[in-house]
């Protein structure tokens, strides 16, 4: 008997408008989504139709206007600021579609960052993160900067600074945008092994429709909302 995967994000009827009166935008207009744990979720759909925002609102990084947000059954919203901060850091994971590495470290002490601001010594940091980059295929380049890397492997260094705390869910904005297919599809094979966990959940948004086949679960948004999902 097959056991149905535990619900790692579940968002109910969220909404999010910017602006007031005559200005006022309303990017969400009461989205559903889930993911699960041990399995990689897409979030597709046209520029502009809300995939940003809702992963803004899923990662604590922006407020919901109305609606819930659960993350391993905890709600973020309901924490003290400090409580929402820890709870960021030591259960999520990111890899942003323009890498964010910061260009005086090293490709190692880039993957550190999540260890160093939970406060691990550098040392310790650094030999974890060279691990992880190891493990990515990319550990004879730790200590390199990450200009003299190729766009690949700034995202296999962005990918193990979102692996390196062990998270139990990774957002992932556009991960192949920047990338050729070959590329594009190396990162994709490389979350579906390494991220993917029974217990960690991964989402990721995307516009790559050659790289949908990488995801066990593609929901679909159109202007604001979730209008249907199909499993693969």
């Amino acid at each position: 008997m097959t056991s149905t995967p535990s619900i790692a994000v579940q968002c109910q009827s969220v909404r999010r408008s910017f602006g007031s009166g005559d200005a006022r935008i309303e990017v969400l207009r009461g989205v559903d989504f889930e993911a699960r744990q041990g399995e990689m979720t897409f979030l597709v759909g046209p520029s502009g139709c809300g995939k940003t925002t809702l992963i803004s609102i899923i990662a604590g990084l922006l407020d919901a206007s109305a609606g819930e947000v659960a993350l391993f059954g905890s709600k973020p919203a309901s924490m003290t600021s400090r409580g929402q901060i820890l709870f960021r850091r030591s259960h999520l994971g990111f890899v942003f579609q323009q890498y964010n590495l910061l260009p005086a470290l090293t490709a190692a002490e880039n993957a550190a960052v999540p260890l160093l601001a939970a406060g691990m010594k550098h040392r310790e940091a650094v030999d974890r993160a060279t691990a992880m980059l190891q493990r990515l295929g990319i550990g004879e380049k730790a200590s390199v900067l990450p200009r003299l890397l190729s766009g690949g492997q700034q995202q296999r260094v962005a990918l193990a600074r979102a692996l390196v705390h062990e998270p139990r869910l990774i957002i992932c904005d556009e991960p192949t945008a920047a990338l050729d297919h070959k590329s594009g599809e190396s990162v994709m094979e490389l979350l579906a092994t390494a991220a993917v966990h029974p217990e960690r959940a991964v989402v990721v948004v995307t516009h790559d429709n050659r790289v949908f086949h990488f995801a066990h679960r593609i929901s679909h948004m159109n202007d604001g909302v979730i209008t249907h999902t199909t499993t693969h």
